[in-house]
């Protein structure tokens, strides 16, 4: 699993199926990557227990309703988040309707920015799927929105790293997002085999992160939040940093000159579920884009060898760090296709 980084930069990103003769050898291969992922995001905690939760205000818009939540985790934290409502399935007279957990990207105000009407042009998809009838959970990760730690500027996650010895930033965000699930599906009018995540940027990678642990969620949309290591002249973004801090020891494994998997690799544990991905050329958050195309040929394969031909859709464009209104419509025909059948 460990690699060369000078190999990586030098040769591209390995293939995910060479060698293999059967769906049962990537079983295999595929235990050896989550093994090894779970070894670094740190182990998370099983038992969760009941999901609780409460609503502290509520707002109507033309067809949906806006709740203010917060619901705690069973690590005892307190996660503050956006719940949307569509009034046709808040009425109880359509059945049960797909839901989709929201997760917003690095922006100060968190879920406001995917949630609310004051959030940025092309960044209100927690929104515009609420009014297509998805119910919506946008909750805020640490160190952004509300879980600003005090004394802190936002995006600072050295507090969280002094309070929870054996934690990653990524392992935590991991296990509030869980949580997230269990709140959709205790849900009375959420269908609990439709549900969904979509994210941009930071809420894009942890919307595949959460797809390959938890199997509950069925279907992604990923804008501009894949990348790899190989061709990114800053891949200690992954590690320890003065602000947000992923995984602190990967920051070993570079000046060692190597990393312990390949970003592709993370990202075809979601296999086979359906996965939108979005890429721009002109991304200069992640500039690497001929390496990024290059995984993203070899996840296709995989969705191919595994029988899901597809269920994995990559587009690309010459696009900055932004996920536009045209490539919105597709990411959410595509969740249509498959939370909405």
């Amino acid at each position: 699993m460990s690699y060369s980084l000078s190999e990586l930069n030098s040769r591209g990103v390995p293939s995910l199926v060479e060698g293999l003769q059967d769906v049962k050898e990537w079983m295999g291969r595929r235990e050896r990557i989550l093994s090894e992922w779970l070894n670094y995001v740190e182990e998370l905690p099983g038992n969760r227990g009941a999901v609780r939760w409460e609503t502290l205000s509520e707002e109507e818009e033309e067809c949906y309703v806006r709740l203010r939540i917060r619901y705690t985790v069973s690590d005892g934290d307190e996660v503050p988040a956006i719940l949307l409502v569509p009034k046709a399935v808040a009425g109880g007279g359509s059945g049960k309707a797909p839901a989709v957990l929201a997760l917003h990207p690095t922006a100060e105000a968190g879920k406001g920015d995917v949630a609310t009407p004051a959030g940025r042009d092309n960044r209100r998809y927690g929104v515009e799927l609420a009014e297509r009838g998805y119910v919506v959970l946008a909750p805020d990760v640490i160190a952004f929105g509300e879980r600003v730690f005090p004394g802190a500027q936002p995006y600072m996650t050295a507090p969280f790293y002094e309070q929870r010895s054996g934690w990653t930033a990524v392992g935590k965000m991991l296990f509030d997002h869980m949580h997230g699930l269990d709140l959709l599906e205790s849900l009375p009018f959420v269908d609990a085999d439709r549900i969904g995540a979509i994210g941009h940027s930071l809420g894009g990678y942890n919307a595949y992160f959460l797809a390959g642990l938890d199997r509950r969620v069925k279907a992604i949309a990923v804008s501009c939040g894949f990348t790899v290591f190989a061709g990114d002249p800053e891949p200690n973004r992954w590690g320890q940093r003065e602000w947000f801090s992923h995984i602190p020891r990967i920051s070993a494994d570079l000046a060692e000159g190597r990393v312990p998997f390949e970003h592709h690799e993370i990202a075809a544990l979601v296999a086979p579920t359906p996965f939108f991905n979005w890429n721009g050329t002109l991304d200069h958050i992640f500039p690497n884009w001929q390496r990024i195309s290059e995984a993203c040929a070899a996840i296709d394969e995989l969705y191919r060898f595994l029988g899901a031909e597809g269920r994995f859709s990559y587009l690309w464009g010459n696009s900055g760090h932004d996920f536009p209104a045209n490539i919105r419509e597709s990411a959410y025909t595509f969740l249509d296709r498959h939370l909405k059948l």
